[in-house]
């Protein structure tokens, strides 16, 4: 092994280490392995800053801000409403009506908006009729993942892989093109969760804090839940060290994590980024730390998402279809040959969508800072590095040939199977990003070396990366609902395990049948 490899090697592992362990916030521990590679001379400072620029990073940015502007329009409020049964019902019939709604809206959106606005609205209606929430929350969350796998747009993990893809000379996806094997896996993950999720989830499980109506009365403060983002400023310290009262004007009576109330000696307990808080405040804490990113979910029980008039509504999801639509069209040849100068993809039409969504006071424009996740734009362009830097050492290579070498006897096919698994393994341990940037570098040197299209390779990824069932801890979704429904890391298992056995089996049927080596 040259040098080059061995710090590679040791990079990787050292990533891997502090992933897992949550030593920081994904970007930086990308960044800081990036910069080593820039110290050794495996990267140069041109192709450690060429993910900053890749168009795939930057339509993800655009994308928060198009997200951002469909929540604030309350269409997606007033969707959920409509979609769950008033009067009566069975948890798999109220199912019926959520989950393929769910999934066709998070195929075009930024999945944690979608829960963030929804799993409240559906907590609360769940207590109203009388049904468990825990068996709902998961399926919300398991929804989307498997709406983002059937297009371009569904989840940043697909537009990673598709500006590695371009990077790498190769024409990237269309924008229904991951639809193909997509939606296979979504309608067969979505019958999966209505036959077997009730069975499989908890009852709910009661709070060691409940809502003292006569403390409420008596004082104006009612229980908040509020979910920790990656901005809180008491991420890993100490309850007892940071003064939550004088920073937020709330009392702290609960941290739910895992499935765990933690009330007993809560002043030695550290707050983690995912923990789910029980608040005593008033009224007035949602208005003010709603817009914040410093919590990722709030809800009190009562209806806070915007209500804005109907044309504002419809006037924020026609911009939607439009460009959809455009991108969808702009692929085509005669819309090439009509306009060879102009480039109409995804990247142009987002691009559009934003500035009028901005001047039509979609969202806030002096706020758009505040709704771009600038840590996973950081950790998909360190990505694009670390990719670069798998293939600059050799270690792509290396690792490709072990892999061929270990399945001689065996066909493709297994090896497509082997790069599902490698990839689910690190998105369920790590992010599906840093998974992605892992696993795109092996997917070519393996092409290359079999001498056989790699795009089966490329398009595994997307889904294995996506497939975040087993843990809470791979996909963001996930930690948002484990807190408010108060669920255990088991139950994640339970359910999810079968949920990515069952992915594994149609992808690797499906995808070499589609996309032909």
């Amino acid at each position: 092994m040259t040098f080059e490899m061995i710090v590679v090697f040791l990079g990787l592992m050292g990533m891997v280490t502090a992933l897992v362990l949550d030593k920081m916030r994904p970007g930086m521990i990308l960044f800081s392995v990036v910069v080593l590679f820039l110290c050794t001379g495996i990267l140069t400072p041109k192709e450690m800053l060429e993910g900053f620029s890749n168009k795939g990073m930057i339509t993800v940015a655009l994308l928060f801000l198009i997200s951002e502007g469909i929540r604030q329009s309350g269409a997606l409020g007033q969707l959920i409403k409509k979609l769950l049964p008033q009067r009566k019902t069975t948890v798999v019939r109220a199912q019926a009506r959520m989950l393929p709604a769910v999934s066709f809206v998070s195929a075009f959106l930024n999945n944690t908006p979608v829960v963030v606005i929804f799993a409240p609205i559906i907590k609360r209606w769940a207590e109203s009729v009388n049904l468990p929430a825990t068996k709902f929350l998961i399926p919300l969350s398991y929804a989307t993942i498997l709406g983002g796998v059937c297009t371009l747009i569904g989840t940043s993990t697909n537009l990673v892989v598709h500006g590695m893809i371009q990077d790498s000379g190769y024409k990237g996806f269309t924008m229904f093109e991951l639809g193909r094997v997509g939606i296979f896996i979504a309608l067969a993950g979505i019958l999966y969760l209505l036959f077997f999720s009730s069975k499989l989830l908890p009852d709910v499980r009661e709070d060691k804090v409940g809502d003292d109506k006569e403390e409420a009365d008596a004082s104006s403060y009612h229980r908040v839940e509020a979910v920790i983002g990656a901005r809180f400023p008491g991420i890993n310290k100490r309850v007892g060290d940071f003064n939550f009262a004088r920073h937020y004007g709330a009392e702290l009576k609960e941290i739910k994590r895992g499935g765990v109330s933690l009330v007993d000696n809560l002043a030695r307990v550290k707050f983690r980024e995912g923990d789910t808080l029980v608040l005593m405040a008033d009224d007035s804490f949602i208005s003010t730390w709603g817009d914040s990113s410093v919590f990722v979910l709030l809800a009190n029980g009562k209806d806070t998402e915007p209500t804005p008039s109907r044309k504002k509504r419809w006037f924020a999801l026609t911009l939607l279809v439009l460009m959809i639509t455009g991108a969808t069209v702009g692929e085509l040849p005669f819309m090439e040959e009509m306009l060879p100068t102009i480039d109409l993809d995804m990247f142009f039409f987002a691009a559009v969508t934003t500035v009028i969504m901005a001047w039509t006071k979609l969202f806030p424009a002096r706020k758009y800072t505040k709704y771009i996740s600038w840590d996973i734009l950081i950790t998909i362009a360190c990505a694009f590095a670390i990719s670069r830097a798998m293939v600059n050492s050799g270690v792509a290579d290396n690792i490709a040939a072990g892999i061929i070498d270990m399945s001689d006897d065996y066909s493709p096919h297994v090896l497509l199977a082997v790069l599902f698994i490698i990839t689910n393994l690190f998105t369920e341990l790590i992010t599906n990003n840093a998974a992605a940037a892992l696993a795109f570098p092996l997917a070519l040197s393996l092409s290359n070396q079999l001498g056989v299209s790699p795009m089966p390779f490329f398009v595994v990824i997307c889904i294995a990366a996506s497939a975040s069932f087993s843990t809470p801890i791979g996909y963001q979704t996930n930690l948002i609902v484990q807190g408010i429904g108060n669920y255990k890391f088991t139950d994640f298992v339970r359910i999810g395990l079968p949920l990515n056995i069952l992915t594994f089996i149609i992808s690797v049927l499906l995808i070499p049948l589609i996309w032909p080596f």
